[in-house]
């Protein structure tokens, strides 16, 4: 009877050690389950696009690792203005200023816990097209002369042409220079000189340039006004 009672509880012992373990089991696995956190995180996207002055802007930003779905996000400092990023980082919009800038981008995974990687990086925003004068229009005798410099700032040719016109006070207008051709990609303060000789009186000197990129089907547009009359004076 005795060695009855004891095998009993032996087998009673042992069961109870087994429904123990089992509940142990049961709590662990949930949180090994909840613990998932995949490979690193990384960026691959060492440099951004240059923007251009009120053009369409698209890139996507690349990583791999971590556990989807990922998530962009603007963590310090600003994007060029006009332009915005998503979370699944896609930088659209079209770029209102030129300037230099430095942000630092911040993207986190699905995991549990989750996980973050900041990233540093800057942007270059440009005109496409500038004009200027070089040197600006005077008088020379009965002449008006002067210069301007055009630079393409993209990566494409410009086919370019360019026009002054020299406005009398009576609104008449006159060519006193012209110039079609090529300009090159990344072609910078490219000389263009202009002059002719005129009737006495007084002008106002206006300089257009037009670029058009038949890569893209994109025209560019320049204008240049002077800011007082040249007065031609009647000679003896």
């Amino acid at each position: 009877m005795l060695l009855t009672m004891l095998m009993m509880r032996t087998v009673t012992a042992r069961l109870s050690l087994a429904v123990l373990g089992l509940a142990a089991f049961s709590v662990t696995m949930p949180a090994q389950q909840a613990a998932a956190t995949g490979p690193p995180l990384a960026v691959r996207t060492a440099t951004l696009d240059k923007g251009y002055l009120r053009q369409q802007y698209h890139f996507q930003l690349v990583s791999d690792g971590g556990i989807t779905p990922l998530k962009w996000k603007l963590a310090t400092g600003s994007l060029p203005p006009g332009l915005t990023l998503s979370e699944d980082g896609l930088i659209t919009g079209a770029p209102t200023s030129t300037g230099h800038y430095a942000f630092v981008l911040a993207i986190t995974d699905s995991g549990k816990p989750p996980r973050q990687l900041n990233y540093p990086l800057t942007m270059q925003v440009v005109a496409p097209m500038l004009l200027d004068w070089n040197p600006p229009a005077k008088i020379n005798g009965q002449r008006i002369e002067g210069g301007l410099k055009v630079s393409n700032q993209t990566g494409l040719d410009f086919d370019l042409t360019v026009i002054v016109m020299a406005i009398a006070e009576d609104g008449r207008a006159t060519a006193i220079g012209y110039q079609h051709f090529t300009l090159k990609p990344q072609t910078i303060n490219f000389p263009i000189p202009f002059g002719e000789n005129m009737p006495w009186g007084a002008y106002q000197i206006n300089a257009d340039a037009v670029a058009e990129v038949a890569a893209t089907n994109t025209i560019y547009r320049a204008r240049l006004v002077s800011n007082r009359r040249l007065r031609l004076i009647q000679g003896p």
